[in-house]
């Protein structure tokens, strides 16, 4: 078997603990006698012998404050007060007086309104008191009357008036003897303004409640007990008496009001909680634990408690027993020797949470550590495991019992489901607890285990996760399957689906189930369970099983919805043959939702099986969406055109025709194949349409012999086709002119050809008639041509005499230009050099300008095309090679004298050529300029040359 987890914790101590309460005995050896000593915000105060008040800070213990009661008397001091402060000291003496010491000052004051009253008890004003004011305090005497007092100092060292500024009763506390001493006063605040005082006799607890209006807190306490003045207020009473009681309160930290209390009485401690929201008593939870069973009251009474927050301490005058509160159970006890003499008094500093404990000779302190480090356990022997695990939560060892001995718990008493989720937290062996819940017949309480523990997994526990899933989904399964079967348990088995349901749909789950999902599969279809089978494949988005389940059972909707809510492409090619076999309309629709997602390609197949089992109206569905594909996606696959023609030849030939027109003559542009189109247009007799794909094709010819067979307006239009080839357009309307004579016999239509087409004249169509056509028939269309060929013969006659005129004038311009001169003064200059013009041979212009024969060439030679420039140099490297070179200046061609000599012919044949070439025009009037006007007037690679001979 698989261990899910490992076992529990070893519960071991590895240093040995400290004590909830550690001692520490203070060094210090007093002068003399301890008689009293009170502590509070780190302020100590004791009373030495007769005379001798101490004081230390104990943040600053080596600066001890000795202050001289001043008293020559034999008064001795009774108690001692100190409030919240620490700044206000009261001290009762025997003689029923009673001095002050406020911790600014040095001389203690007697205050001489108190004079005559023994002082039990103090309540100090924690809400109002200051380190120079107490504000309303109350004081109780050992006669039972409560008396309401203010003690103030002025700035400074000294006293400018009494201190105690008033000192009046307010109340008396009575037993069923008569007034008793009043052995306590604690003063606390609740909600809206409400005040509650806890008074305490030796044998009854009473409370006063009332409320002070907010702003007369200053006033006192008055008017609380005054609502008491004829009716005694509620109290607690206690048979048994020990002459005297004493309550403790517990603050916890950063509170400013008690949350506790412990009263000491003659029956035992009075512990309860404080609840401020009540409206007449804040005592709550109220039980009275019993003294120890070695704590006899006749001999041994205690004299002191103190409150923790989970213990209180009683003190003895040897020893001290610390008591829970949990449970009353004495969990600590300290015995002192007898050599520090009897124990007096144990008091407890409120703000720092120590507890001090003297005798005459000695004092101790007690440090309370970790005092909460056990309470898990007692809550836990309490059943109280919420707050067992409150206290536990940060020891995971404890809290792994407190979880086991609630599971355990919640067993025996039959809450399986909670025990399970409880064993589930816990590191008990896992077969062990599976077995428990198998052995009471407890699946489902089984299955809540299973569910938290494979929720506690880390990722890494895979083999375990596993495990769980496949466990848990057998379960689901049985369990299901019991309850499907009984009406009366429908809600639950609608409860427990949703639960699988989630179970399944779990994210922390997904990566399992997906890993082991041809298990989970092979489960529920082990069950039957097809509905469960397609919701999880859906989880698994394995849509393609869900498909085939759905198509399995004809639920060709449902198919169909799969594939629309997920939109996967090869899930709708696989599927889309057999859907649209039942649902075309439906699936062609969502074939157009999912636009350009899909490649018709693809889907042709299931359109060709379903096309040609399927009627016609079936097929316009095909045809619906290869026209969504041509028309709005813009498809150019040949296959689709191909396909979508195919349809159109089959089942609507108006669109055919309609379509090929629309994708127009342009061979380019045409998505469909063009030999494709003209056979299947042949074998369904679609002639106007093979018409129009010949004309696409240009092939004229066979376009005009089969729209001959459909329509000869047709046949006419496809004949005016061929625009550039004159002789093709004249054949093709003679095929028309021969079919309408021939075949029709249609004299008028003939000549309406010859109307039709220029091309065609009169007897390019005679031959087709038969003999015995008269001549009445086309005499009009003869009488035509012959106006048409006089009118032709006039116009070439015309054209004729202006060619003639024409060369007239040619020869006589040519006469004339022979004839023609230019004279040159001796002071011409050359236009490119600027020396004498007569100097060398040289050119002259009718436009005037004057070039010197190599200044011209100099000035030509760079513009000239290659080939010129090359029979240029080659042509004056002829003329060199002559062997009679030119000494007179150069004359025109017509002024040369005629040579007899034949070498003396080619030489002024080759000075003409050059003359041709360079003399062609001038340089400066001619197209060479206006070629050369984009060009820089300083060639930029002499650029730089030229510019350095400026500088």
């Amino acid at each position: 078997s698989v261990h899910i987890l490992s076992p529990g914790y070893v519960n071991a101590r590895l240093e040995k603990e400290t004590p909830i309460f550690n001692k520490q005995r203070i060094d210090f050896a007093p002068p003399e006698k301890i008689n009293s000593l009170v502590v509070s915000s780190n302020q100590l105060c004791m009373s030495l012998g007769k005379d001798t008040l101490l004081r230390i800070d104990l943040g600053k213990p080596d600066e001890p404050n000795q202050v001289e009661l001043g008293r020559k008397d034999e008064a001795k001091v009774y108690k001692m007060f100190l409030d919240h402060t620490g700044s206000h000291l009261l001290i009762a003496l025997n003689t029923s007086e009673c001095l002050y010491l406020n911790r600014s000052v040095q001389k203690v004051r007697a205050l001489s309104r108190w004079k005559g009253h023994l002082i039990e008890s103090v309540g100090w004003n924690k809400f109002l008191g200051t380190e120079t004011n107490t504000g309303p305090i109350l004081v109780g005497t050992s006669q039972g009357q409560i008396y309401e007092a203010e003690i103030s100092v002025s700035e400074g060292s000294l006293f400018s008036t009494n201190p105690d500024q008033y000192f009046r009763q307010v109340y008396t506390l009575e037993e069923e003897s008569g007034p008793a001493p009043v052995c306590c006063l604690e003063i606390e605040r609740g909600i809206e303004g409400k005040f509650f005082i806890i008074a305490t006799t030796r044998k009854r607890l009473f409370q006063f409640v009332g409320k002070v209006p907010e702003g007369t807190e200053q006033q006192g306490f008055s008017s609380i007990f005054a609502v008491h003045a004829d009716h005694l207020p509620s109290f607690r009473e206690f048979p048994a008496n020990l002459g005297f009681s004493e309550i403790a309160f517990y603050t916890p930290k950063l509170r400013s009001s008690p949350r506790s209390f412990a009263w000491m009485m003659g029956n035992g401690v009075l512990y309860g909680t404080l609840d401020y929201s009540r409206p007449d008593s804040i005592l709550s939870d109220e039980r009275v634990w019993v003294y120890p069973a070695d704590i006899d009251v006749t001999v041994n009474k205690p004299i002191s408690i103190v409150l923790t927050q989970f213990h209180f301490l009683l003190l003895l005058s040897d020893r001290v027993k610390a008591v829970c509160t949990l449970n009353g159970q004495v969990v600590f006890q300290d015995l002192f020797l007898e050599k520090f003499g009897s124990l007096t008094r144990m008091i407890k500093d409120p703000t720092v949470q120590q507890i001090w404990i003297h005798t005459e000779k000695v004092v101790f302190r007690y440090h309370v550590q970790r005092e909460s480090r056990d309470v898990w356990k007692m809550y836990m022997n309490m059943n109280k495991f919420d707050l067992a695990k409150e206290y536990c939560k940060d020891r995971p060892e404890c809290l792994d019992i407190v979880l086991a001995k609630e599971a355990e718990h919640c067993f025996q008493n039959k809450r399986y489901l909670d025990s399970a989720k409880c064993y589930a937290l816990t590191q008990n062996y896992f077969e062990e607890i599976a077995l428990k819940f198998i052995e009471a017949k407890q699946e489902e309480a089984l299955m809540e285990f299973l569910i938290k523990k494979l929720s506690n997994l880390k990722p890494s526990e895979k083999t375990q996760t596993t495990l769980l899933t496949t466990w848990l989904t057998e379960l689901y399964l049985n369990w299901l399957g019991i309850l499907q079967g009984d009406p009366a348990q429908r809600n639950l088995y609608l409860d427990t689906r949703e639960k699988f349901r989630t179970f399944l749909s779990s994210p922390k789950n997904k990566d399992c189930l997906f890993n082991n999902r041809a298990s989970i599969y092979e489960l529920l279809a082990s069950h039957g369970d097809t509905e469960h089978m397609v919701y999880f494949a859906v989880i698994m988005q394995d849509y393609e099983r869900v498909v085939a389940h759905h198509c399995q059972h004809d639920e060709y909707d449902e198919a169909l919805n799969v594939l629309s809510r997920h939109r996967d492409e090869k899930l709708f090619y696989k599927f889309s043959p057999v859907l649209i076999q039942h649902i075309p309309k439906k699936v062609v629709d969502a074939w157009i939702s999912m636009g350009s997602r899909l490649d018709a390609r693809n889907l042709i197949p299931a359109l060709v099986n379903y096309s040609q089992s399927a009627s016609t109206q079936q097929i316009n569905e095909a045809i619906r969406y290869m026209e969504f594909c041509v028309y709005q996606l813009e498809e150019t696959q040949q296959a689709i055109h191909n396909y979508l023609l195919s349809l159109y030849a089959l089942c609507r030939p108006d669109s055919l025709l309609s379509y090929l027109e629309q994708a127009g003559t342009n061979p380019n542009r045409i998505h469909y194949d063009l030999k494709y189109a003209l056979r299947l247009c042949a074998e369904h007799g679609h002639h106007r349409a093979c018409v129009h794909i010949y004309k696409v094709m240009e092939l004229y010819e066979e376009a005009v012999d089969l729209a001959l067979q459909v329509d000869v307006d047709l046949a006419k239009s496809c004949a005016d086709l061929p625009e550039d080839d004159e002789e093709l357009r004249k054949k093709l309307w003679l095929k028309i002119a021969r079919h309408v004579v021939q075949e029709e016999k249609d004299v008028k239509k003939a000549m309406a050809c010859l109307s039709s087409c220029a091309l065609l004249k009169i007897e390019d169509v005679l031959p087709f008639f038969p003999d015995f056509v008269t001549i009445d028939h086309f005499k009009e269309a003869i009488c035509n041509s012959l106006e048409d060929y006089n009118k032709h013969i006039e116009e070439l006659k015309r054209e004729m005499e202006e060619a003639t005129q024409s060369a007239k004038r040619i020869r006589e311009d040519i006469q004339e230009m022979r004839n023609k001169y230019g004279s040159v003064e001796p002071q011409e200059k050359c236009a490119v050099c600027d020396f004498p013009l007569l100097n060398r041979p040289f050119y002259l212009f009718l436009c005037g300008h004057m070039f010197h024969y190599d200044c011209l060439l100099q000035a030509v030679f760079p513009n000239l095309p290659a080939y010129k420039q090359a029979k240029l140099e080659d042509l004056q490297k002829k003329l060199a090679a002559t062997s009679q070179p030119s000494k007179s200046h150069h004359r025109p061609k017509d002024a040369d004298t005629i040579s007899l000599g034949k070498g003396q012919q080619s030489r002024e044949q080759i000075k003409a050529d050059i003359d041709d070439i360079v003399a062609a025009e001038c340089v400066y009037c001619g197209e060479l300029m206006i070629r050369s006007i984009d060009k820089p007037f300083i060639d930029p690679q002499k650029y730089e040359e030229e510019m350095q001979s400026w500088l």
